[in-house]
């Protein structure tokens, strides 16, 4: 371009700056929206409106967040950011999950466990609270780092006395009908933290195992093998030898065939189906099936073995016997298919046992510890022994007593502790437990998550087989930081207390003093004349010690949150976390919110997956592969950080590296770039409202550029109302990358730059211009959070809908509506696909010398358009083709194929545009000459 002429260009002029520097920004333009408190401002906006509720899951405040954290609460921020736009007011509120075992866990880490069980429960409380306070704040300012505009200053905490009082309220009503009760009965025991555990709180990993084949001798004999009286064995298989001290009974399948082994004088009791495998491992040689006392092969069912006796394998020599009893748990895939019972240590042992009256005996303390003594509930010759250090000598007595038929290791799934992570027993103990059945509520709960909407959609399995499939919940635990179970213990007669009466008592003292009320008051303060037991009259009541279950503790924010803020609702529109949350928060909310009022506490519940490293690991510190957002956003900026989230399938696992985030910010800056481009033609220059050409005027390639323009925001909408954020990035990102910033930016800033200001030509690209920055600021609004803020400066007036924050732009009203655009969109795409040719056969020219130039503008086109097309682009209203293209001149034929031949352009290049065309008098082309005559000579 001749220097001459420059004054006489439209060329780019825009405060918005190339360089986003958004690290050392984007906390400055934090600063200005708490100052100016611009979640009010969203919220006050919409008053008045229909209300969207994302109800917020508690994270544990007990460490900064990481790269989970920040994945979940930017998604959120999306939600609300759009809903707010479509009109909705969207009040959020942040809660954090302040009790419970890991926040005890880290005070006990800080102090040394030995300091830690020397600390009485008042102060081990306190000290809680206090880390739980920290941590809340510093999660806090990390959250609001990333942008995320929510009811800072007034979350929900866990802690509070309307959220101590609100547990209550909650087991009052479960209680009430009859879903609570008191039993003892196995659990998940985690012999280091000392408590229960539920479901939610397992992990599984691969853990080895001493698998062992054991004979028990039989005391009764079945009806036909009277001949094997003396010499009468049953074969069973254990994964935990230490169960044997506590074993009572060995179950069968009831509809499994049973048959005797005759091996070295012993008759030998196992399945049919497992004998040949089972022999073979055994390494018994020249066995045979035992015969009746009819002569014929003997054999039995399950169902009729059952009620036989046999030596308990430990204490047998005691008199101690054990029973055959069967349930249809029992599988013929391992094992013998007798499978030996201690019902105080499993579940399904438990249950089975208790339909045939089996006693349930626990030889293990506390500690994971067996009790000293003789006979069952002790540990006999192991006595005062951890199980895991026992099992060994276990085996190596069974072995020393010539029952131990076969010992190998296995590998398999271990339930552990989501804690200390160390390996959990079952072990029966007295605890309190929602029952699933009693009350129904197992049914219930399944036909309200069938009103719920759930994203991904199949989700709703997961969650729907967990509740399908899950035991009663245990919901109490011994520790110390929590909410006490609202309950009593007489001291004179051991009877629990727990009534309307005392429960409404235990809420308004929760609700006056909070919940550490309960380890200091006497109950007689509080409860006046309802402390009172009423078996034996006696008003020498002692508080519980158990707390509720973390998990009931969140679980009834639904209620805490929801139902007690009159500016939110019940049910809440909207759960959004982790796929781990189908078994914690979702279930638990789920149960407590059935189980008190009969719905669901969501109307919808968004699954996401977790974050991992590059190459798929998970993050740890270990291995040096941790992504930390706070780190990110002091050095790339939390806008990348938010688009990387936006261009993940976040309901699935997500892989994030310093690589993945480099890419982000690559694609990060071409997404600034365009605005700023867009920006460089309109800021200052032209304003919709007032220079902006009618639509149905627009030249005809910038009416096709507007049609797909609202084809792409219609695709974005539908993607966000689904909440698929990876198709709005990706829709978003190839419509500004390929077909603006390749193709119609690229074709009209030659009319933009060179054309006469004011002229229609100049006019109609800037209309749609116009229209497209305003599309992509509103658009990416609920995504890039600062970058489109700060674009709301430069922006003319009529593009901010009256607004000084882009967080108060109403959704994108396009301006044409489908029935409008659609019948456009195959002309575009037949324009597309034309300039497609064009690109290849220029390329194939550049490559054998029919063209010397390195520009498009230097070549011209000989276009043959099948039919259909060249009707589209052809006759009144045609597309100018050599602008779409870039090119000199397209010629266009008909014909039945689509194909393009390039030539050299004809004409002299033009030194103001660059343009070959036919040059005048002035040395200009047509167009460049009127330009320069209206801005003077341009010297």
């Amino acid at each position: 371009m001749a220097n001459q002429y420059k004054k006489t260009m439209n060329l780019p002029k825009t405060g918005f700056p190339m360089r986003a520097s958004l690290a050392q920004n984007e906390p400055k333009r934090l600063k200005d929206w708490e100052d100016n408190d611009v979640y009010g401002l969203m919220l006050k906006k919409n008053e008045g409106h229909e209300k969207f509720v994302l109800h917020d899951g508690p994270p544990y405040a007990n460490g900064p967040i990481h790269l989970g954290h920040a994945q979940n609460k930017i998604s959120k921020d999306m939600i609300n950011r759009y809903w707010a736009m479509r009109g909705y007011q969207t009040p959020y509120v942040p809660g954090w999950d302040c009790h419970g075992q890991p926040i005890e866990h880290k005070v006990e880490e800080t102090l040394g466990t030995a300091k830690f069980n020397q600390l009485p429960t008042v102060k081990i409380r306190e000290l809680c609270r206090t880390m739980a306070v920290e941590q809340v704040d510093t999660q806090r300012q990390g959250f609001k780092r990333l942008g995320v505009l929510a009811e800072w200053d007034n979350p929900y905490l866990t802690y509070t006395h309307d959220y101590d009082a609100t547990d209550v309220e909650i087991f009052k009503e479960i209680f009430d009908k009859g879903a609570i009760y008191r039993g003892r009965k196995p659990v998940h025991w985690c012999s280091h933290c000392h408590t229960a555990l539920a479901e939610a709180e397992i992990e599984y990993s691969d853990e080895v195992s001493p698998a062992i084949f054991v004979r028990f001798r039989m005391t009764t004999v079945p009806q036909g093998l009277e001949a094997y009286s003396d010499n009468l064995w049953v074969d069973i298989w254990t994964t935990t030898p230490w169960t044997l001290p506590a074993d009572d009974c060995v179950i069968l399948h009831p509809e499994a065939d049973y048959v005797a082994v005759l091996v070295d004088g012993r008759a030998e009791i196992m399945a049919r189906a497992l004998v040949e495998r089972d022999c073979q491992k055994f390494g018994y040689e020249g066995w045979e099936l035992a015969k009746g006392s009819d002569g014929q092969e003997w054999h039995m069912s399950g169902v009729e073995l059952a009620h036989n006796k046999y030596e308990q394998p430990i204490f047998g020599d005691q008199g101690v016997e054990g029973e055959f009893i069967y349930a249809d748990y029992v599988t013929l895939e391992d094992g013998t298919g007798v499978v030996h019972s201690a019902p105080g240590h499993g579940v399904d042992d438990y249950n089975a046992g208790m339909r045939f009256g089996i006693p349930v005996v626990m030889p293990v303390d506390d500690d994971g510890v067996f009790y000293k003594g003789e006979g069952l509930g002790a540990g006999g010759p192991w006595g005062g022994m951890e199980v895991n250090e026992a099992n060994p000598k276990i085996i190596q007595w069974l072995y020393d007593r010539g029952v131990l038929i076969l010992h190998e290791d296995i590998t398999h799934s271990y339930p552990h502790c989501w804690r200390c992570k160390r390996p959990v027993i079952f072990r029966a103990t007295s605890q309190w437990f929602v029952s699933m059945d009693k009350t129904g509520l197992r049914g219930q709960a399944l036909e309200e998550l069938g009103k719920v909407r759930f994203y991904p959609s199949h989700s709703v399995k997961r969650i729907g087989s967990m509740v399908e499939q899950r035991p009663d919940w245990c919901i109490s635990r011994q520790r110390n930081w929590g909410v006490p179970i609202p309950a009593f213990t007489c001291q004179d007669c051991g009877e629990t207390v727990i009534n309307d009466q005392t429960l409404d008592r235990v809420i308004a003292l929760f609700r006056e003093k909070g919940s550490d009320a309960w380890f200091t008051d006497d109950p007689k303060d509080y409860l006046g004349d309802a402390c009172t037991c009423p078996k034996c009259g006696s008003h020498n009541l002692k508080a519980n010690s158990d707390i509720l279950d973390v998990w009931w503790d969140s679980g009834v924010s639904h209620t805490a949150v929801c139902k007690h803020r009159d500016y939110l609702k019940f049910p809440a529109d909207m759960y959004l976390e982790g796929s781990d949350q189908h078994r914690g928060w979702f279930m638990s909310s789920l149960m407590t919110s059935v189980g008190a009022y009969g719905v669901a506490p969501y109307k919808s519940v968004v699954s996401q997956g977790f974050t991992l490293d590059g190459q798929g690991r998970k993050m740890s510190k270990s291995l040096g592969n941790v992504i930390d957002p706070n780190k990110v956003c002091d050095e790339r900026g939390a806008d990348v950080l938010r688009l990387w989230v936006a261009s993940v399938d976040t309901s699935t696992d997500v892989p994030c590296d310093e690589t993945i985030l480099s890419h982000v910010g690559d694609a990060y800056r071409k997404i600034r770039n365009t605005l700023r481009f867009l920006l460089g033609e309109l800021e200052g220059q032209f304003d919709l409202a007032t220079d902006g050409v009618p639509v149905d005027q627009l030249l005809p390639y910038d009416r096709l550029a507007l049609a797909r323009m609202c084809q792409v925001h219609d695709e974005v909408s539908r993607a966000y109302e689904g909440y698929r954020f990876n198709q709005v990035y990706r829709t978003l990102y190839d419509y500004v990358i390929t077909e603006l910033s390749n193709d119609y930016l690229n074709a009209t800033k030659d009319r933009t730059y060179c054309g006469v200001p004011g002229s229609l030509e100049r006019r109609s690209a800037q209309t749609v211009w116009s229209y497209i920055l305003s599309m992509l600021v509103h658009d990416l609004q609920p995504i890039l959070v600062y970058t489109t803020d700060e674009v709301m400066q430069y922006l003319p007036e009529s593009l901010r809908d009256g607004q000084r924050y882009a967080a108060l732009l109403d959704w994108f009203q396009a301006p044409m509506a489908a029935d409008e655009y659609e019948p456009l969109l195959a002309t575009y795409e037949a324009m597309v696909r034309a300039r497609g040719a064009f690109t290849k056969a220029y390329e194939e020219a550049a490559g054998n010398g029919t063209i010397e130039a390195k520009t498009t503008q230097a070549a011209r086109a000989e276009l043959t358009l099948p039919h259909e097309e060249y009707a589209l682009l052809t006759g009144d209203g045609a597309v100018d083709l050599a602008e779409a293209f870039v090119c000199s001149e397209v010629c266009v034929h008909e014909g039945d194929e689509l194909s393009c031949q390039v030539l050299p352009a004809n004409g002299e290049k033009c030194p103001r545009c660059w343009n070959w065309r036919e040059l005048g008098e002035d040395g200009l082309c047509e167009r460049c000459s009127e330009a320069v005559a209206a801005c003077g000579d341009g010297e």
